[in-house]
């Protein structure tokens, strides 16, 4: 089963996108299952501002992103998480993009 969830941030769409895709930042916002592998390097369509994540180790389990504008210069980020057991994946969506949300907001403060 696959968990939708979206959320803005008070970031460039090309922050967050950058943020979201820096396989250093990856283990803090990624469920598990996605950054197990060692490598957490996704496909990306910078174009499109969309990346793609798989387990090899964990076969079902995918991620994608999408960044686009909104309002103010924020951006509305939209994850698709399949995976999770047990039909848990809505609660592991909205916390993968809260977890995102903290790591763009260090990436801002810290650059």
């Amino acid at each position: 089963m696959t968990a939708r969830a979206q959320r803005g941030m008070s970031a460039p769409p090309e922050v967050v996108f950058s943020t979201a895709t820096d396989p250093d930042r990856a283990a803090a916002w990624l469920p598990e299952p996605l950054r197990s592998d060692g490598d957490s390097r996704p496909e990306v369509d910078t174009g499109d501002l969309r990346a793609w994540w798989r387990s090899d180790s964990a076969p079902g389990w995918s991620a994608e992103i999408r960044v686009e504008p909104a309002d103010a210069g924020g951006a509305r980020v939209r994850l698709d998480l399949a995976g999770a057991a047990g039909g848990a994946e809505a609660g592991l969506a909205d916390e993968t993009l809260a977890n995102l949300a903290r790591e763009v907001a260090d990436n801002l403060t810290a650059g």
